[in-house]
């Protein structure tokens, strides 16, 4: 907002996403906190509080309110917090076509697709989402050590395991659904 005039102004163009959010830049974040301060952001520059402004305040409105939502969206997931991380700091994220990820990993990812795909079975679905929950969290603890250590390898190594679980997460939701 204008000091003076009180008028909203347009976001900068490309905003620090932690410090949009009044969060260190860490991997680790309180997230009660995060989502207080999304609250808090969105109730002031909500469109709907814009209605009866200029057509240009209303449109700062929409994009700060969107810039709001994926900066909660990208800090409160790990996988795209990590990434966005990694993107601060200049690292490349790894890509699908960097096969460096260990057999015995990759083993164990099309195990579970195997499993997914042929599964009708309830119990053994709800057996894979609670394998990818765990594998999640322990990556997700490991992740949270090497941002620390400031390992960004070995984090970006983390999140591109980190993203076959995402995905292997996503199928299972599909499958879930009832057609």
């Amino acid at each position: 907002f204008c000091p003076a005039c009180r008028a909203l102004q347009p976001p900068a163009p490309r905003p620090d996403l932690f410090r949009l959010m009044d969060c260190d830049r860490s991997f680790r974040i309180d997230t009660r906190q995060l989502q207080r301060r999304f609250r808090s952001l969105q109730r002031a520059v909500h469109p709907d509080r814009f209605g009866q402004r200029p057509p240009k305040e209303q449109y700062y409105s929409e994009q700060h309110s969107s810039l709001i939502n994926k900066a909660y969206q990208t800090l409160l997931n790990p996988l795209s917090r990590g990434l966005y991380l990694l993107e601060l700091s200049g690292v490349e994220p790894a890509q699908e076509t960097d096969c460096d990820a260990d057999s015995a990993f990759l083993m164990e990812i099309m195990e579970i697709n195997e499993k997914l795909a042929e599964s009708k079975n309830e119990n053994i679905l709800e057996e894979i989402e609670t394998l990818i929950k765990v594998k999640q969290e322990e990556l997700t603890r490991e992740l949270t050590a090497a941002f620390e250590r400031d390992d960004l390898q070995e984090a970006k190594k983390l999140l591109g395991k980190m993203k076959y679980f995402a995905n292997l997460e996503d199928k299972l939701k599909t499958k879930k659904i009832p057609s």
